[in-house]
């Protein structure tokens, strides 16, 4: 079986802040195509690895890249047009705007018109206009969200919000989606329906996708790599059985019989 080419590739990847070593020579990579899981426990240099690839940190050595691309020449602002979306852990929605506003934000980083023309709405701006709220349209029937499209996010439920933060991820377009706890703080119908979304992400629009994820259930029922972190330095990757069954992870984050 031919393997699919690397979309993001992490090679000997440090952090430190100060006298803390937050991660220490991590080296992943991940395929075009993969729903890839990170965990570990609290503290174990989880988030910072994203905040690194999202170019919100620097690292103090290493390498970081995607489709061949150094993501360390790039501002946290060209990831969108790169194809580097994601969500985060607490919600960053604009609360008071609706569904299709907080979608629509997502498309920004795609829109070429200029700011006179997207004043007036003519030309150029509108046809940008039209086919950007199209797509939004698409991702809302995606994420089965048509009954709340015109409610403000604030009124929502949280299982929603978080579907909508999904939502606007989608908007910028990514080839590689980065979701930092999506299921944190949902109940069972809830997490259900992210993971099936995680799933559809990956087999429906053919995205990759790469979790930070407590939820164990949600990792090892639909991750296709897991990697494993703890203090900062990685200690297991494979496929979810595999991982679940080496004992650097039960001792580390599982724990032994299931404690």
């Amino acid at each position: 079986m031919i393997e699919a080419p690397k979309i993001l590739e992490i090679r000997n990847l440090s952090k430190k802040f100060g006298g803390l070593q937050a991660l220490s020579d991590v080296s992943i990579r991940v395929r075009q195509g993969e729903i890839a899981s990170f965990i570990g426990p609290n503290g174990a240099g989880k988030t910072t690895l994203f905040n690194m690839i999202c170019r919100l940190y620097q690292p103090s050595s290493g390498e970081i890249r995607f489709e061949d691309k150094n993501l360390l020449d790039f501002r946290p602002h060209h990831l969108a047009r790169l194809g580097i979306g994601r969500t985060f852990q607490n919600l960053a929605l604009f609360r008071h705007g609706t569904v299709i506003e907080n979608l629509l934000v997502g498309m920004h980083a795609h829109l070429q018109a200029g700011v006179l023309a997207g004043v007036f709405r003519f030309g150029r701006a509108a046809a940008e206009e039209r086919r950007a709220r199209e797509e939004v349209e698409r991702i809302v029937e995606f994420l089965e969200i048509e009954e709340i499209r015109n409610s403000p996010v604030s009124v929502l439920p949280y299982g929603l919000q978080k579907r909508v933060e999904m939502g606007r991820a989608l908007a910028t377009r990514p080839r590689l989606l980065l979701l930092d706890e999506m299921v944190s703080g949902m109940n069972q119908e809830e997490t259900e329906d992210i993971a099936r979304f995680v799933l559809d992400l990956r087999d429906e629009l053919g995205l990759t996708v790469i979790m930070i994820e407590h939820d164990m259930n949600v990792v090892m029922d639909i991750s296709d790599m897991v990697h494993v972190l703890n203090f900062g330095v990685p200690i297991a990757s494979g496929p979810p059985a595999a991982v679940a069954a080496d004992p650097a992870v039960i001792d580390a984050y599982l724990g032994r019989g299931g404690s």
